[in-house]
C-alpha cells in the first residue's frame, strides 16, 4: 500500500511539473525554425511524382543517358553497341 501510494504521489508530482510548450515567440504562419534559431520560409506541399517507364539509352532532360542501372552524362558507339562515359 506504501509503494502504491509513492508511485502515485510520484506520478501525480510530474504531471504537475511538465509545462507546457511555449509558443510566444514564434517566427508566425508559414515560418519554422532553422537549426540555428532563425526563422526559415516553409517550403511547399512534398509533392512526389512518380517516374514514368525508363527506357534504356533514352536521354532524360537534366539527367543524362539512362543506361538501366544509372545516369551518364556522355555515350558512344563503341563495340557494337553504346558506350557511356
Amino acid at each position: 500500500m506504501k509503494t502504491l501510494l509513492a508511485i502515485a504521489l510520484v506520478t501525480g508530482a510530474t504531471t504537475v511539473s511538465i509545462s507546457p510548450a511555449d509558443a510566444r515567440q514564434g517566427c508566425g504562419p508559414g515560418y519554422h525554425r532553422g537549426p540555428a534559431g532563425h526563422c526559415r520560409p516553409n517550403r511547399g506541399p512534398a509533392v512526389v511524382v512518380a517516374p514514368g517507364p525508363l527506357v534504356v539509352g533514352n536521354f532524360y532532360h537534366g539527367r543524362g543517358y539512362w543506361d538501366g542501372r544509372r545516369y551518364w552524362q556522355h555515350r558512344y558507339r563503341g563495340h557494337g553497341g553504346w558506350r557511356y562515359r
